[in-house]
C-alpha cells in the first residue's frame, strides 16, 4: 500500500501544467539502459544497430543461445550482455552501450571474447574450426581514445609486419558519439551516434538513412506507450526502495557493531581489573550473551584490538 502511493505521488509529479501526463521515457535516448534494453528486444532493431553501427548489411540474424548471460566455470565470473546474435553467415555480434566511462573497455572486451569463443567449442573437441567471426560493438558516450573519430576498429596484428594480421577473426569495434571526423566515416554512422546521444525527431534528418528512420519509428513507439513508463516509473522506485532498505540495514549494522565495540572495551577493563564479568553485565546492563563472547574472545584473541574483536563477534552472530 505504501509502495503504491509513493509511487502515485511520483507519477502526480510528473503531470505538466497542462494536467496530461508526462511520460518519463520521454527525455530517455537510446544511450540510457532502460530504453536500450527495451528496444533491443525486438530482432530488427538490433539488426539496424549492428547495420549502421559498422557500415554492412546483413541479411538476417537470430538470437544467439544464451542470449543475454554466458555463464563462466563454476565460481568464476560470467557476463551479461546487452544483446547478442547470430547472422545467416554464422558471425556472432555482441552489442554493449556504454554511457559513462568506467575505463574498463580494454579488458572489458577481452573478457567478453574469452567467455563467448569458449561455449562454441565442444568439450573434447580438435581443432578451432568451430570459432565462428565474432565482433565486440561498444557504443560510447564518450571519447575512449581521445582522438576524435566515431569508430575504432581493432583487430590483432602482427608487430613487426603492420599489414599482417593474426587471422583470429575476432574485431573489437569502440564507437564514440562525441566524434569529429565527420568527412572520415559514412553518414549514416554519424547520424546513428548523434540519434543515440540525442534520441527524438530533430535528430533525424530528412535525407538521412531509412534505416535510421525505421529505428526512430521504433523508440518513438516506445516513448509513447504510456503502461511502458508506468513500467519504468516501477521499476526505478523498487530500485529506491531496494537502495534505502540497504542504507537501513547499513545503519542498523554499525549501530550493532558500535554496541558490541562498547561491552567488548568494558569487558576488557572489567578482566583487566580481575573483576566478575557477569556481575559487570548486570551492572552495566550490557546484552550477557554479547558479554560472555566478549570475554571468550579476549581470552582466546588478547592480540586483537577490541574493533578486531567486535567484527568476530559480529560476523558471527550475523
Amino acid at each position: 500500500m505504501e509502495e503504491a502511493r509513493k509511487l502515485n505521488m511520483q507519477m502526480k509529479d510528473a503531470e505538466n501544467s497542462s494536467g496530461l501526463m508526462v511520460n518519463p521515457l520521454q527525455n530517455m535516448n537510446l544511450m540510457d539502459d532502460f530504453l536500450f534494453d527495451v528496444a533491443t528486444v525486438d530482432l530488427e532493431t538490433c539488426k539496424i544497430i549492428i547495420e549502421l553501427s559498422l557500415g554492412i548489411t546483413i541479411k538476417k540474424i537470430r538470437w544467439k543461445e544464451g542470449q543475454k548471460v554466458v555463464h563462466n566455470m563454476p565460481g568464476k565470473r560470467g557476463i551479461r550482455m546487452d544483446f547478442y546474435v547470430e547472422d545467416d553467415k554464422g558471425q556472432v555480434f555482441d552489442v554493449e552501450m556504454q554511457k559513462r566511462n568506467q575505463g574498463n573497455i580494454p579488458k572489458r572486451t577481452r573478457f567478453y571474447q574469452a567467455l563467448i569463443d569458449a561455449p562454441m567449442l565442444k568439450s573434447g573437441e580438435r581443432g578451432f574450426d568451430n570459432l565462428k567471426p565474432a565482433y565486440i560493438i561498444v557504443i560510447c558516450g564518450f571519447d575512449q581514445y581521445g582522438y576524435g573519430l566515431y569508430r575504432y576498429t581493432f583487430e590483432n596484428r602482427c608487430k613487426e609486419i603492420q599489414d599482417l594480421t593474426m587471422g583470429d577473426e575476432c574485431k573489437k569495434i569502440i564507437l564514440n558519439t562525441k566524434g569529429t571526423n565527420d568527412d572520415e566515416v559514412e553518414r549514416s554512422l554519424v547520424d546513428f551516434l548523434h540519434y543515440v546521444d540525442h534520441s527524438s525527431e530533430e535528430n533525424v534528418p530528412e535525407d538521412c538513412d531509412e534505416r535510421l528512420k525505421h529505428l526512430h519509428k521504433k523508440i518513438y513507439e516506445i516513448k509513447s506507450n504510456e503502461q511502458m513508463g508506468v513500467s519504468y516509473m516501477k521499476m526505478e522506485e523498487r530500485d529506491r526502495l531496494i537502495q534505502e532498505e540497504g542504507e537501513r540495514k547499513g545503519e542498523i549494522k554499525g549501530e550493532i557493531k558500535g554496541k558490541i565495540s562498547t561491552i567488548v572495551s568494558i569487558v576488557r577493563r572489567m578482566m583487566e581489573k580481575g573483576y566478575d564479568v557477569n556481575k559487570a553485565a548486570d551492572d552495566f546492563e550490557l546484552d550477557k550473551r554479547y558479554v560472555k563472547m566478549a570475554a571468550d574472545a579476549i581470552s582466546e584473541y588478547s592480540e586483537k584490538t577490541d574493533q578486531e574483536i567486535a567484527e568476530m563477534i559480529y560476523s558471527q552472530t550475523e
